[in-house]
């Protein structure tokens, strides 16, 4: 059967349908928006102005899109950070394509608008609530992020920040504000807007955990942008140094605790000048011990139970710590402090590390500082061979880190130098060996990665300085290879009456298996 072709009429039809038309003539260049994108412009600031409270005048002139000056009352004074109230369930935040999930990607939040189903919403409330929710999506994107901080959605939001009594309302606006700071050019509009930074800093006195999330988190991209001057000036009030701190500590919302830690590590690694007033206020109140007790806290619920998302909470924590070790006002005390040692030693003794690994390695590295500061307590953990056998088992995590490395081989070489200057029974001795044996493969495996960087340290024809953390790692490195020679030698000599004293059940060593990994050691220790 033949098909039937489309009449030349019909085609003319279509044709004249999809030329523009004559009596809508296209807009004058210089009236056309210099927007890629596929949303339209004039979109965006239909959907700004929606978000004008009340008490603010919106107007417009020969039919421009603009937003008179806002008329605005005056910030409130900081609350009291009595009474808060966390939220023990985690609140997430809707996210596109998923209703139930949390997701925060390079450090943007996505956010789907939802109707809401909190008692007393009104209507305009649950339109206000759609009209942000698209806006905040759209403010992950640069484009869309740059065109609204340049037609005053933050001088919009500054309104409801200050006349807002919706804990949701307020949310979605730091929400919207979170995402535009994680672009240069909208960033530096948020730090310029009169009044904004003091408005987003009363926000941490709210009770409402969303809330509080979005705030830290604004606050955190802030500090380490390149306005981060003014915000760390901001900071120097001792009442939001000490709320944050109550944040941190009182929290039990997992993502509060990610977002107020965050904040706190920002705050730690600040360059500013203005940061060595808040920073030694920090220590005053009792940051350390704090941090302390959340390193406890989130140890304990890692023994009871694995939660992927407690590993970066977990991860921050420790993080934050090794920022405090390194500030002079603070490394003596992280460094006298025992409850912190034996919390790091029990991390590293995990024996399943795979989803904590970076955790035991940042773990490692404080163990080492520490025991820069306190030789005394290598003595102590001489003997903890669960602790010997955990640091062997982390090299094949920390095989690009070389500060990590040489952060294992000095706790290693500590501990061995404790074995050799102390009387140890041949018994130990024999349970030395067997560790070493053991892991006798992630030993060599190391050292063979090791082999490229040390040819290079010894080759006169380099022309490059070798750096001095490649030269440090080589010199514990050997320390420790040097430890593990002596141990071994003294097991081969004393193997006949090691093998007669040894207890019933006792597990044996493969003589060959010493053998070949003192032939190894050996092989690589070098004069450096």
């Amino acid at each position: 059967m033949s098909i039937p072709t489309e009449s030349p009429t019909q085609e003319n039809g279509e044709e004249q349908e999809s030329l523009p038309s004559t009596h809508h003539p296209p807009a004058p260049s210089h009236e056309l928006f210099d927007l890629s994108t596929t949303v339209d412009p004039a979109y965006v600031i239909s959907l700004i102005r929606k978000l004008l409270p009340t008490e603010v005048k919106v107007g417009g002139a020969s039919g421009e899109q603009k937003t008179e000056e806002l008329t605005t009352t005056s910030a409130s004074s900081f609350e009291n950070g009595e009474g808060m109230q966390t939220n023990h369930e985690n609140k997430s935040l809707d996210v596109v394509n998923d209703f139930n999930k949390a997701e925060t990607v390079n450090g943007f939040d996505g956010v789907l608008c939802r109707e809401s189903t909190k008692k007393g919403s009104t209507a305009g409330e649950d339109a206000w609530e759609e009209y942000g929710c698209i806006l905040w999506d759209l403010a992950a994107s640069k484009t869309h992020a740059d065109f609204m901080a340049q037609n005053l959605i933050l001088e919009v939001l500054f309104s409801t920040l200050v006349v807002s009594k919706s804990a949701r309302v307020t949310e979605i606006s730091l929400g919207i504000i979170g995402n535009l700071a994680c672009h240069e050019l909208s960033q530096k509009k948020i730090t310029s807007t009169n009044g904004l930074i003091r408005a987003i800093l009363e926000q941490l006195f709210l009770d409402d955990t969303p809330c509080l999330c979005e705030a830290c988190r604004v606050v955190t991209l802030c500090l380490q942008g390149d306005e981060s001057v003014l915000w760390a000036e901001a900071l120097q009030s001792e009442h939001i140094l000490c709320r944050i701190l109550w944040i941190v500590e009182n929290t039990l919302n997992p993502q509060l605790i990610d977002k107020s830690v965050s904040l706190l590590l920002a705050m730690l690694q600040n360059k500013q000048e203005a940061a060595g007033v808040f920073q030694p206020l920090l220590m005053k109140m009792g940051l350390p011990r704090i941090l302390v007790d959340l390193l406890s806290f989130e140890m304990c619920k890692l023994r009871e139970e694995r939660l992927p998302e407690r590993y970066f909470v977990l991860g921050l924590i420790l993080q934050a710590i090794e920022a405090l070790s390194v500030i002079d006002e603070c490394s003596q005390e992280i460094c006298a402090s025992t409850r912190l040692f034996i919390l790091l030693t029990d991390l590293i003794k995990l024996p399943e590390k795979v989803e904590v690994a970076d955790c035991c390695i940042t773990a490692a590295v404080l163990i080492a500082n520490i025991l820069t500061e306190a030789a005394d307590l290598a003595l102590e953990v001489s003997q903890d061979l669960l602790l010997l056998q955990g640091l062997f088992s982390l090299f094949p995590y920390a095989s690009v880190d070389v500060e990590a490395r040489s952060a294992l081989w000095s706790i290693i070489a500590r501990f061995l130098v404790q074995v050799q200057e102390n009387d140890v029974s041949l018994l130990q001795l024999h349970q030395y060996v067997s560790v070493f044996t053991s892991e006798a493969e992630v030993i060599e495996e190391e050292l063979l990665n090791d082999h490229s960087t040390e040819e290079l340290l010894n080759d006169p024809s380099t022309e490059e300085p070798v750096s001095s953390g490649i030269i440090s790692s080589f010199v514990t490195r050997n320390a420790a290879l040097n430890g593990i020679v002596w141990v071994l030698n003294q097991w081969i000599g004393l193997e006949d009456r090691i093998k007669e004293s040894l207890p019933k059940g006792t597990s044996q060593v493969n003589k060959e298996d010493a053998y070949k990994l003192l032939h190894c050691c050996g092989k690589y220790i070098k004069g450096c």
